[in-house]
């Protein structure tokens, strides 16, 4: 899923401290500038179609030296955090590595994927499948997910290694004194609401959330509802808005977003299951993959180890404490052993 680069408030409630501690910071790896390098070195192999799953041996013997890659991300900071994990994994791993990290929306990342201007980035399950792969409706359950969207996305020459542990699903929150007003616990109670009061039942969202099929539309179709004109906001300020409440009640939100936890913003219960589930993982094109298939290992344990409570506070380290992307994710590979095996 997507979202902007946001804001940073100066505090953090005690629940989020609590997460933080799992955290520590490190030393600095700024992210290069520089344009498009060669693609991983080496041919594809002849079997077709390589296995994604790791090897018993991890991923600590895996030697990228004289290898090139490209690696990419979204925009937000959650992305740019996985896609300066992805480099230095791969730097610690010998390979040479062009940065063009910060790419945005998801459609232009995938298109640079697909047409070979970057290698590799981490893409989540649930805009796969309805984003690139045109679906319609989520699979239920995130092993199913994940499966069905790694299965199709085979056709398109696109590997999809071992998600980590984390959904970043979209939500629908809200001040907790207006839904305690309000008296607003799920999504029905909103759809419910909109109906008796349309001009009020007002919401801020990014651009593509509006657009999107796993979005504001399908949200909209699902619970029979229909929200007032919506305000189109970037993502970053989408928190704030709803907690003060003067440009919109509800806004779009998503689930490893520390500021939901900052703010004591009320998430409302998708009590249809609307959401599809959105785990990352990194997709590779398969050309690279066959010539590289070290690659499965080597970020099996990245991957294990980014839960969601890791990830929300990875997350607050760049959007509430404001420190840098790569160096957030150099301080969570050292602080995991993921680097200098």
């Amino acid at each position: 899923m997507t979202h902007s680069r946001s804001g940073r408030p100066v505090a953090l409630m005690g629940t989020l401290a609590l997460i933080l501690a799992a955290c520590t910071s490190g030393a600095s790896t700024a992210p290069s500038g520089g344009g498009a390098s060669p693609s991983a070195s080496g041919a594809p192999s002849a079997s077709g179609g390589a296995s994604v799953e790791p090897s018993a041996s991890g991923g600590a013997a895996v030697d990228l030296t004289g290898k090139t890659f490209t690696v990419g991300s979204k925009e937000f900071s959650e992305q740019l955090i996985l896609g300066q994990i992805a480099k230095l994994v791969l730097e610690d791993a010998g390979a040479t590595v062009t940065d063009e990290t910060g790419l945005i929306g998801s459609s232009v990342v995938r298109e640079a994927l697909i047409s070979g201007e970057i290698d590799m980035y981490w893409e989540y399950t649930g805009t796969g499948w309805i984003n690139h792969l045109k679906n319609t409706t989520p699979v239920v359950g995130t092993k199913a997910q994940y499966d069905a969207v790694k299965e199709a996305d085979a056709a398109n020459d696109i590997v999809w290694l071992a998600p980590a542990p984390l959904n970043n699903t979209y939500a629908i929150a809200l001040a907790t004194e207006k839904a305690t007003e309000l008296n607003l616990k799920t999504l029905s109670d909103v759809a419910t609401y909109a109906m008796a009061n349309p001009d009020k039942a007002t919401i801020c969202a990014a651009s593509e959330f509006l657009a999107r099929n796993d979005g504001l539309p399908g949200l909209e179709a699902a619970y029979g509802m229909k929200f007032g004109t919506p305000a189109t906001v970037e993502l970053g300020l989408i928190p704030p808005a709803i907690d003060k409440g003067t440009d919109c009640i509800f806004g779009e939100v998503f689930a490893t977003d520390s500021r939901v936890v900052e703010l004591g913003l009320t998430v409302l219960e998708d009590d249809k299951s609307f959401f599809a589930a959105y785990e990352p993982s990194l997709n590779v094109r398969k050309e690279v993959f066959d010539a590289n298939p070290g690659l499965a290992d080597l970020f099996a344990p990245v991957a294990a180890a980014l839960d969601t409570a890791t990830m929300t506070a990875l997350n607050a380290k760049v959007d509430v404490d404001g420190e840098d992307a790569a160096d957030v994710a150099k301080a969570f590979l050292d602080e995991k052993g993921l680097m200098g095996g």
